[in-house]
């Protein structure tokens, strides 16, 4: 018999692959995510949250070989800030590749999120491709700490919501620093 987590993965991996976007835990706060690379999936995250396309999203990975497959250069000192990393850090770097267009920003950078958290490593691994990630909230209002602080119109606007952790207190957003390849380093939340 398939363990919780197992059954999650699965029935998630099953939505996404259709098109769907899925209500899920990350290993920061409740978040909203799709296949990184379906353009309509991506588009019917900003129509759910209302959010402008200019206001781009993360993507998540689970391994280095995903990073590599996403962005054409990834500057030596990335790699440090991961490793030194004592919470969870997104890193905005430029020139992504192989993902949805309405996803990388205007100045062609894409931020992302190496995570170890079991449902999102294990999805991915399923997936194979990166996990969009956006807080769980209609845009402009404040980020759910818990599932059930959640906005109705969310819960009931994707096609999936994952079942575990409801009972979770999440921790804060991760921290964002932008990475350009001619070696600035601008820190945008701590």
């Amino acid at each position: 018999m398939k363990s919780e987590l197992a059954q999650e993965v699965h029935r998630a991996f099953e939505v996404i692959q259709a098109g769907g976007i899925i209500l899920y835990p990350t290993d920061t706060v409740w978040g909203i995510g799709c296949d990184a690379t379906n353009e309509a999936a991506v588009q019917k995250i900003y129509a759910l949250k209302q959010r402008e396309e200019s206001k781009s999203m993360i993507v998540l990975m689970h391994s280095e070989r995903l990073v590599h497959s996403v962005f054409h250069q990834i500057p030596e000192v990335a790699w440090q800030l991961l490793e030194f990393a004592t919470k969870p850090t997104t890193l905005i770097l430029d020139h992504p590749k192989n993902v949805a267009a309405n996803l990388i920003s205007a100045d062609n950078s894409l931020g992302m999120r190496l995570v170890t958290e079991p449902f999102c490593y294990q999805l991915m691994e399923r997936m194979k491709r990166p996990l969009v990630s956006t807080s769980a909230n209609i845009s402009g209002t404040p980020t759910p700490n818990t599932y059930h602080q959640i906005h109705p119109d969310i819960v009931q606007g994707v096609d999936y919501v994952v079942q575990l952790h409801h009972d979770r207190v999440t921790s804060k957003p991760s921290t964002i620093i932008k990475l350009t390849l001619d070696a600035q380093v601008t820190v945008i939340r701590k």
